[in-house]
C-alpha cells in the first residue's frame, strides 16, 4: 500500500542516545523515514507539529488480549495449587483477588471458555486501541485459544487469530502473532476441559494449522511453546523447528513459578532452561518471558544463546510471581525486552519504570539502567524480539513508527529535555 509522504517537526527527539532539539523527520510513500534533520528550530510548512518528546514507537513483546477482561473484576480463586478449585470469593487486588498465580489462572480459564472470533475481535480490538494510546506502536500476542470450547475446530481453524490481525489492523498496532502450540495440563497430563481449546492434539498438527496463518497483510507470524508444562520434551524441538525454518520468532514462557520448576525436575531431572536448550529452543531467535525463577546455570544458558527475555513486571508483580534476575541476565547476555502481559496496567514506560524499581527493592541500591537502556528495552529490543529489526529506533530507512511524549502535563512536569551537546 502506498502511503503519502509526510514531514513531522519534532520539538525534541531521541535519536542516538541522545535528546536532539528541533528534528525534521520525512516519510516516504513507503510508511519508512527517508531523512532526518536535527537543528530545524521551527516547524515548516506543511510539516505536522509534534511538541514534546518523539521517540520510537514503543513494543508491547508479550500480550494476552483475553486477560484484559479481568481486570477490575472480583475473582473466585482457587485453592493454592496448580490446576485446583475453591469456593472462596474475593475482590481485591489490581486484577481482583486473592490467593496465587494458580487461583488466578482459574479464572482466566473461565473468561477464556466464554470467547468467540466475534467478542474476541471486539475485546482485543479495545484492547489493542489502548495500547495505541499509551504508544505502542507493535504488540506480541502470544495467542493460544485457538478453537471452539471443548477443543472442536472452527470452520476456519484459524478463526480466532484471524479475529486479532483484523482487531489490531483497526486499533492501528502492528501486530506479531506468537501461535502457540499448548498440548497438556502438566508434565504426563491431558489437557483439561478448559485447555482442550488450546490444543490441537499434538505439534505436528498445530504446525499445520499454523502454517496456514496469512501474513500478507504484514503481520508477523511466529510461534511459541507455552511452557515445559504445555508442550511435552518430545514436542519441543518440532515447534522450535518451525520458527527456524522461517526465520520466525519465537516465544516461551519460562520458570514463571517454583512449582514449575520442582514438577520439571521431577519429571526430567533438569531444569526448564535445560530442558528447552537440550532441544534446541534457546537461541538469538528465541524470547524467554518471565524467567523468574533461575539458577546459575539458567541464567548462563540464556545469556551464553544470545535468548532474549521479556520482563513483565506489572503482572509479575500482580500475581505475586516474583522478581526475575534482570540484571544478571542482561549481563550473561541477554537482550531484555518489555511486556503488558495480562494487561493489569497498559503503559510500557510503567514496565520499564518498575524493572528498575523492582531491582533498587531486591538490591537496596538505586541506578541500575539509565533512561535510555530502559527505553532500548521498550524499543528497540522489543521490535527485534517482535521479529521487526527495521524498527525501534528513528533513522533512515526504518518504519516510521514513532510516539510523542507531551512534556507539559502533570506527570512530566520538570526539567525540560538538556540540548545535545
Amino acid at each position: 500500500m502506498s502511503l503519502t509522504p509526510q514531514s513531522y517537526w519534532a520539538e525534541h527527539a531521541w535519536i542516538d542516545q541522545e535528546v536532539r532539539p528541533g528534528v525534521l523527520i520525512d516519510t516516504g510513500t513507503d510508511g519508512r523515514i527517508i531523512r532526518l534533520a536535527p537543528g530545524v528550530t521551527e516547524p515548516p510548512v506543511g510539516s505536522v507539529d509534534l511538541p514534546g518528546l518523539t521517540v520510537p514507537g514503543l513494543a508491547n513483546a508479550h500480550s494476552h488480549a483475553f486477560h484484559r477482561a479481568l481486570r477490575g473484576v472480583s475473582q473466585t480463586p482457587a485453592a493454592a495449587g496448580p490446576g485446583t478449585a475453591g469456593d472462596s470469593p474475593a475482590t481485591d487486588g489490581a486484577n481482583g483477588g486473592t490467593g496465587s498465580f494458580w487461583t488466578w489462572r482459574e479464572v482466566m480459564y473461565s473468561v477464556a471458555d466464554r470467547l468467540t472470533p466475534d467478542t474476541y475481535f471486539d475485546l482485543a480490538r479495545a484492547v489493542y486501541a489502548e495500547m495505541a494510546l499509551a504508544g505502542i506502536t507493535s504488540v506480541g500476542e502470544f495467542h493460544y485459544l485457538h478453537h471452539a470450547p471443548g477443543g472442536s475446530p472452527y470452520p476456519d481453524p484459524n478463526a480466532m487469530g484471524n479475529a486479532l490481525i483484523a482487531a489490531a489492523a483497526e486499533a492501528g498496532v502492528r501486530l506479531t502473532l506468537l501461535d502457540t502450540c499448548y498440548l497438556s495440563a502438566g508434565f504426563g497430563a491431558p489437557p483439561g476441559t478448559s485447555q482442550l481449546r488450546f490444543s490441537d492434539g499434538d505439534a505436528a498438527a498445530w504446525a499445520r494449522r499454523a502454517d496456514a496463518l496469512d501474513d500478507a497483510s504484514g503481520v508477523v507470524i511466529g510461534a511459541a511453546v507455552h511452557s515445559v508444562r504445555a508442550v511435552p520434551a518430545d514436542q519441543l524441538g518440532r515447534v522450535a523447528r518451525w520458527a527456524r525454518e522461517r526465520g520466525a520468532p519465537l516465544h516461551v514462557h519460562l520458570s514463571e513459578q517454583p512449582a514449575e520448576n520442582e514438577e520439571c525436575l521431577a519429571a526430567h531431572g533438569r531444569t526448564p532452561a535445560r530442558l528447552l536448550a537440550d532441544h534446541g529452543v534457546l537461541g538469538p531467535g528465541t524470547t524467554a518471558v518471565h524467567a523468574t525463577h533461575l539458577t546459575d546455570e539458567d541464567i548462563a544458558l540464556l545469556g551464553d544463546s544470545g535468548t532474549g527475555v521479556c520482563m513483565c513486571p506489572t503482572t509479575e508483580r500482580d500475581l505475586a510471581d516474583g522478581i526475575g534476575p534482570a540484571t544478571r541476565l542482561e549481563a550473561a547476555g541477554s537482550p531484555l525486552s518489555l511486556g503488558s502481559d495480562s494487561h493489569a496496567v497498559i503503559d510500557l514506560l510503567e514496565e520499564a519504570r518498575a524493572m528498575e524499581l523492582n531491582e533498587r527493592l531486591r538490591s537496596r541500591r538505586r541506578g541500575h539502567w539509565t533512561a535510555g537502556q530502559l527505553l532500548a528495552a521498550a524499543t528497540r529490543h522489543g521490535q527485534a524480539a517482535l521479529g521487526r529489526a527495521d524498527a525501534g529506533r528513528l533513522e533512515p530507512g526504518a518504519l516510521a513508527d514513532f510516539t510523542t511524549l507531551a512534556l507539559d502535563s502533570v506527570r512530566t512536569a520538570g526539567p525540560r529535555p538538556r540540548r545535545a551537546a
